[in-house]
């Protein structure tokens, strides 16, 4: 089902999608991708939404952390906002002290995109044209959003390019089982033995640190707590099919969430900066990519995207209780 959301200052429309399969309920917005809403029943059958969004367009608008945003054309920060491919340097907008965060200070999650109905779900497509945001190429992006029979929430990616560019795409939903109150006691597990090092502006210092004796080892469920903000590198890296990556589970209601992902890494972040009206901790974000600061990191898995090529990327956030 369709309806509208609201409108932009430029007068375009945003509308408001109504999708429903396998015991899910999702509402997704053309402005962003973002998924405003997700609705899965705990052990008891009694329904709520684990996903953190806001109420209106003006909100989302004006102050919105990502909640549940596509994001592109880069997520996650690259260092000073530059790289250099093919022997050229580029310099894109930078909107997190002196560094690009996902994709700039207009990046997906701030176009309205074009929206399709498909079986069980929606097809966003969007252009971003040479030079948006200082990256080259002409990006042709298309995201699917489909609802399984079991109510999994399947996202699959893809991109064309007319000349080289960086390409990362992700989804930034916040997660939080309960429904509501602080997510810092569900139990997090990721099948992760290294994380990605980095400096006091989360730039990645090179290093791919094991996690065995410190914070960043999740490999057994444990409770996620606060203050991460890291990328963790997925022991299985880069697959041509989704696998079981992490899991998320909240003892209180009995949800549980599996991610499944082509991906070789997991962005951890416990929202400990998330903003109005939330408090921090109200939501994990687990964002499916590549890693931060890929351009400017050659030992990193690539991702550069030529013509001729096509980007693909698929994730799956599944649901259950126990």
């Amino acid at each position: 089902m369709r309806e509208p959301f609201g409108r932009l200052t430029d007068g375009t429309r945003v509308d408001r999608w109504s999708l429903e399969n396998g015991g899910t309920r999702m509402e997704v917005l053309s402005y962003g991708g973002i998924v405003h809403s997700l609705e899965v029943p705990d052990r008891r059958g009694r329904y709520a939404n684990v996903s953190l969004g806001l109420r209106t367009l003006e909100e989302y608008v004006a102050s919105s952390p990502y909640f549940g945003a596509l994001i592109g054309r880069y997520g996650n920060r690259i260092d000073k906002g530059t790289f250099t491919l093919d022997g050229t340097r580029y310099q894109l907008s930078v909107n997190d002290g002196e560094n690009s965060l996902h994709g700039g200070a207009q990046g997906f999650d701030k176009r309205v995109w074009d929206v399709t109905e498909v079986a069980d779900g929606l097809r966003l497509s969007l252009v971003a044209e040479d030079g948006e945001e200082g990256f080259p190429g002409r990006l042709e992006v298309t995201v699917t959003y489909t609802l399984g029979e079991r109510g999994a929430l399947h996202i699959a990616y893809e991109a064309v390019t007319d000349a080289a560019t960086h390409v990362n795409l992700t989804n930034h939903t916040y997660w939080n089982l309960a429904g509501s109150g602080p997510a810092g006691g569900h139990e997090l597990r990721v099948a992760a033995s290294r994380w990605t090092t980095s400096d006091a502006d989360l730039i990645p210092d090179g290093g791919l640190a094991d996690v065995s004796g410190t914070r960043y080892d999740f490999r057994e469920a444990r409770k996620a707590g606060g203050g991460y903000d890291d990328n963790f590198v997925l022991d299985k890296g880069v697959t041509a099919t989704p696998e079981e990556v992490a899991e998320l589970y909240d003892p209180a209601s009995g949800r549980v969430l599996t991610v499944a992902t082509t991906e070789p890494g997991i962005q951890v972040y416990t929202a400990d900066h998330i903003g109005e009206p939330f408090e921090p901790g109200a939501g994990i974000a687990l964002e499916t990519q590549h890693f931060p600061d890929s351009p400017n990191r050659p030992e990193f898995p690539s991702t550069v995207l030529r013509p001729g090529e096509v980007f693909r990327s698929e994730t799956v956030y599944g649901f259950s209780v126990r």
